[in-house]
C-alpha cells in the first residue's frame, strides 16, 4: 500500500474468508502499521478463530495500544456503512480426516465430543514440553490426539461475502425543470425535488410531471461477490447456497456485476464449478485470483536491481519470474486474471481500469541510470579495477558459502528494502536462513524464479534472532511453502530445525491451535541452549543440535545474548573447512558478540543508523555505521557486511569515514561469496554515482541537524555556566555564615562522589 500510495488511514474494515496463512499472513504487519498510523479503530470480519489469531499476534507485537480492534462474528447477518452493505455467507465443507469425513463448526459439535476446554495459561516452557510430547507421538500427530478436545481451528469453514452498494437517487436536471416551468429558486421547489427523486410523479399547474422527465435514472446499487473455494470439497456447499443463488438471476437489482474467485486452477477446471460460473448472467464479470496471476507488485525493486546489475552482474543478479508462461484457461464465462492495482469501477459506469497496473520496462530502467552524471564512467572504471586482478585469498571457483541478502531494511518493508532475512548457501545441497521477516518467501521467488522450490527443499534450518515482527513473521509461510515444495519435487518431508528464543513456541502453538496445523513442520532448538559453555540436559535438544552440525558439516554453531531486547541473540557458525560466518541480529555494540566472533571470515552486522545519531541508536538499542565497523575491527573479522538499515536510508545509507577495504553495504538480492570480498569495496564509486541525488539529500539533512545542534549548544553551555556560578555563590555565602557546618557537608559530598565513582568502576 505504501509503494502504491494507497491511503491506509481510510481503512476501517478488513474481511477474511478463512484462517489460512495465505489469507491472514499480511495481517500482523498490517495491524502494526495501522497502530503506527494513528488509526483509532478497525473492524475485522471472518471466521470465529480470528479473535484468537489477534491474541496470538500480541505475543510478539505487544498490546497494540491506541488501536481498537473489533471482531465481528461471521454469524452476524450483515454489516453496513455509508457505501455498502456486506452480507457474510458461511460455507461448510465435509473434509477428509484420517480416512474419515468430518464437518465441525462451533455450533455443530458431535454429541459425543465435549466443547473445547478453557485454555491453560501459556508459557514458552509449557508449550515446548507440549511440542516435545507431540513429537514423541510422531511427526503427523495433532495436538488433540488422545484427547476429547477438538482443536479450535476449523478448516471446514470458509466465509463468502456479498457486497451491495447502497442505491443512489437520480440527479435533478435543472434545465429540464425550467422547460416544465417548475418554481426554481423558491421555497416550493424543495418538496417537489424530493418527491421526484424518490420516484414519485407530481402535478404542477395541472400538468403531470414524471420522475424520468426531470431526473436521471436512479442507481439501484451494484452487487459484487467475493468467494474462496480452496479445494473441491467446497464446491458442493457453494452450489447449494441459497444466498448465492439469488444473485444468479436476471433481475436487475440482484444480478451480480462482479464475482471475485479466489480459486486455484484445479478447482476452476472442475465441471461442477464451471457449471456454477455458467449460472451467472452474461453481463456478470469474473475476476480470477490464484497461482496463475502474472503481475509485477513492486516496480521499485525491479528498477533498482536492473540498475545495480549494470555495476556487477554476478553480485547483483537480475530478478526472475516464478510464474509459468501465460496461458488461457477454458472457462464457460469471460474472465479477467488478477493483476496488481487492476481496478473494477462499479459506478457511475461499470468498467475495468488498467491505467495504474505496473509495467516493468528494464530498458527504460537502464537508460535512466546510464544518463546519470558520472555513472557510466564510474562503472567502466570499476570494471577496469576488477579486471586488474584480486588480492583475495579465495579462488573464484569457491562457490560456497554464498550469502544471499533477501531483506536488508528494518522495522517495516520498504519500497526497495524488505525486512530482515539472509540466506546462506552452505553447500550445493544445504541452505540456512538467518532471520525470516515478512515477505521472505516472496523475496526467494523473485531471486530464484522457477527454481525456488529446489532452494526451499535445501533449507534445513533457520535462526531467529529475536521476536520483533520484522525478524520472524515470514517463518510460517516459509514452512508452508517448503512442505509444498518437498511434495511437488517428491522429496521426503523433514521438519525444519528452528533456533530461536523460547517464546516463539507460544506464537507457533497459538497459530497451530486456531488456524493451521504447523507444529509438525518444526523441531525447535532454544537459542539459549547454544550459548558458550551451556549444558543441555534434554536428549531431544542435544540430538537436534547434533543434527544441525551434521547437516551443515559444522564444527560449531554458537549463540550469544546481545544488547537489544529481552532474549535477543546473535549467532556464529564455523564450518569444518575453516570459514566462519557471524550474524549480529539487532544489537548495540556488544562485547559478547566480539568475543564469539573472534577472527570471523564474514561478519554481518546491523547498521541501523548513520554516524551522529548515537543517542537515537542508544535509545532504540541499535548500532550506527561506525559502531558496527568498530565491532568488526575488534573482532578481527576478515570482512564486514552492513545491513538492517533504517527507513531513512531507503536506497543507500550514508558512508562514514570508517569505511575501508574490509567493509561493504548490503542490498536486497545481493549475492556475496568469499571471493567477492576484494571486489565489494570497489563498487562504492559507481554506487555513489547511482544514488548521488539521495546521498546529497541525506547530507543536507545531516548538515541541518548539526547546525541546529550548534545553535542549541551555546544556550545549554550558558545555562550550565550560570548554574555553576549560582552554586558557587551559594557555597561562599554558606561558608561565611557557618564555616564548621559547611566544611562537614563538603567532606560528605566528596566522600559520596568517591563512593559513586567506585561503584561505576565495578559496574564497568
Amino acid at each position: 500500500m505504501q509503494e502504491h500510495k494507497l491511503k491506509i488511514a481510510r481503512l476501517d474494515s478488513i474481511f477474511l474468508t478463512r484462517m489460512n496463512w495465505a489469507n491472514v499472513g499480511g495481517l500482523p504487519g498490517m495491524l502494526l502499521t495501522l497502530k503506527d498510523s494513528g488509526l483509532p479503530q478497525c473492524f475485522l470480519s471472518g471466521p470465529p478463530q480470528l479473535e484468537k489469531f489477534i491474541d496470538a499476534v500480541k505475543v510478539f507485537s505487544g498490546p497494540l495500544r491506541g488501536l481498537n480492534l473489533a471482531v465481528r462474528p461471521y454469524t452476524e447477518p450483515e454489516y453496513s456503512d455509508e457505501t455498502m452493505t456486506v452480507y457474510q455467507v458461511p460455507l461448510y465443507a465435509k473434509l477428509e480426516c484420517n480416512g474419515h469425513r468430518r464437518q465441525f463448526s462451533p455450533e455443530r459439535l458431535p454429541s459425543h465430543v465435549s466443547p473445547p476446554r478453557s485454555p491453560k495459561p501459556r508459557s514458552p516452557k509449557t508449550d515446548l514440553l507440549q511440542l516435545e510430547e507431540n513429537e514423541a507421538r510422531g511427526s503427523e500427530s495433532d495436538s488433540s490426539v488422545g484427547s476429547t478436545e477438538i482443536p479450535a481451528r476449523d478448516p471446514s469453514l470458509v466465509v463468502a461475502f456479498i457486497c451491495k452498494l447502497h442505491s443512489r437517487k437520480g440527479n435533478f436536471l435543472v434545465e429540464k425543470a425550467k422547460e416544465f416551468g417548475l418554481p426554481l429558486g423558491t421555497a416550493a421547489i424543495g418538496p417537489i425535488i424530493t418527491a421526484l427523486k424518490n420516484g414519485q410523479s407530481i402535478t404542477y399547474e395541472g400538468k403531470e410531471i414524471l420522475p424520468e422527465d426531470v431526473c436521471t435514472p436512479s442507481d439501484p446499487g451494484a452487487v459484487f461477490i467475493v468467494i474462496e473455494c480452496p479445494n473441491e470439497e467446497f464446491i458442493k456447499p457453494i452450489l447449494e447456497s441459497e444466498q448465492l443463488k439469488r444473485y444468479q438471476t436476471e433481475a436487475s437489482e440482484n444480478t451480480a456485476s462482479l464475482v471475485v474467485h479466489m480459486t486455484p486452477e484445479t478447482v476452476l477446471q472442475n465441471d461442477n464449478y464451471k457449471k456454477w460460473m455458467e449460472g451467472f448472467p452474461s453481463t456478470t464479470e469474473h475476476l480470477i485470483l490464484n497461482e496463475s496471476s502474472q503481475t509485477v507488485h513492486n516496480l521499485r525493486i525491479h528498477k533498482i536491481q536492473t540498475q545495480l546489475n549494470l555495476i556487477h552482474p554476478e553480485i547483483f543478479p537480475l530478478l526472475k519470474s516464478s510464474q509459468n508462461k501465460e496461458h488461457l484457461m477454458e472457462l464457460p464465462a469471460p474472465y479477467v486474471q488478477g493483476e496488481c492495482l487492476l481496478k473494477y469501477q462499479l459506478r457511475p459506469k461499470a468498467e475495468w481500469q488498467r491505467d495504474a497496473v505496473p509495467v516493468c520496462n528494464p530498458t527504460e530502467f537502464m537508460e535512466e541510470a546510464l544518463q546519470l552524471p558520472d555513472f557510466n564512467a564510474k562503472v567502466e572504471e570499476c570494471k577496469q579495477n576488477l579486471a586488474m586482478g584480486t588480492t583475495n585469498l579465495y579462488r573464484k571457483a569457491d562457490e560456497y558459502p554464498e550469502v544471499v541478502f533477501l531483506g536488508t531494511g528494518s522495522a517495516i518493508p520498504m519500497k526497495i528494502r524488505n525486512v530482515s532475512s539472509t540466506l546462506v548457501r552452505v553447500s550445493s545441497s544445504q541452505c540456512i536462513l538467518f532471520d525470516c521477516g515478512e515477505g521472505t518467501y516472496t523475496q526467494l521467488s523473485h531471486h530464484y524464479g522457477g527454481d525456488v522450490d529446489e532452494v526451499l527443499c535445501k533449507i534445513s534450518a533457520a535462526f531467529i534472532s529475536h521476536l520483533h515482527a520484522d525478524h520472524h513473521t515470514g517463518l510460517l509461510n516459509l514452512l508452508i511453502q517448503r512442505e509444498r515444495a518437498l511434495k511437488t519435487l517428491k522429496q521426503p518431508f523433514r521438519p525444519l530445525l528452528v533456533v530461536a528464543p523460547p517464546a516463539i513456541i507460544t506464537w507457533l502453538f497459538q497459530y497451530h491451535d486456531h488456524c493451521q496445523a504447523i507444529l509438525k513442520h518444526i523441531n525447535v532448538i532454544p537459542a539459549k541452549c547454544l550459548l558458550e559453555g551451556r549444558e543441555v540436559p534434554k536428549f531431544k535438544t542435544r540430538s537436534f543440535i547434533q543434527l544441525l552440525l551434521e547437516t551443515y558439516n559444522l564444527e560449531k554453531f554458537e549463540t550469544c545474548l546481545v544488547r537489544h531486547c529481552h532474549n535477543a541473540f546473535a549467532c556464529s557458525m564455523v564450518h569444518k573447512s575453516g570459514w566462519k560466518i557471524v550474524y549480529s541480529g539487532d544489537t548495540m555494540p556488544c562485547d559478547a558478540l566480539i568475543q564469539m566472533g573472534k577472527d570471523a571470515t564474514l561478519l554481518i552486522h546491523e547498521a541501523t543508523l548513520e554516524d551522529g545519531l548515537e543517542d537515537v541508536a542508544l535509545e532504540k538499542t541499535h548500532s550506527t555505521t561506525s559502531q558496527a565497523i568498530n565491532v568488526g575491527m575488534k573482532m578481527n573479522a576478515e570482512f564486514i557486511m552492513l545491513n538492517h538499515f533504517s527507513q531513512r536510508y531507503a536506497k543507500i545509507p550514508l558512508f562514514s569515514a570508517d569505511f575501508n577495504e574490509k567493509v561493504g553495504i548490503s542490498f536486497d538480492h545481493m549475492r556475496v561469496r568469499l571471493a567477492d570480498f576484494g571486489a565489494i569495496p570497489k563498487l562504492i564509486p559507481p554506487l555513489k554515482a547511482l544514488f548521488a541525488e539521495e546521498i546529497e539529500e541525506m547530507e543536507e539533512r545531516r548538515e541541518k541537524r548539526e547546525m541546529k545542534l550548534m545553535k542549541v549548544q551555546p544556550v545549554l553551555d550558558v545555562k550550565q555556566e550560570n548554574n555553576v556560578k549560582q552554586r558557587q555563590q551559594l557555597s561562599v555565602t554558606e561558608e561565611l555564615r557557618n564555616p564548621t557546618e559547611f566544611s562537614t557537608k563538603k567532606r560528605d559530598r566528596e566522600e559520596n562522589c568517591q563512593d559513586l565513582e567506585n561503584k561505576k568502576l565495578k559496574i564497568i
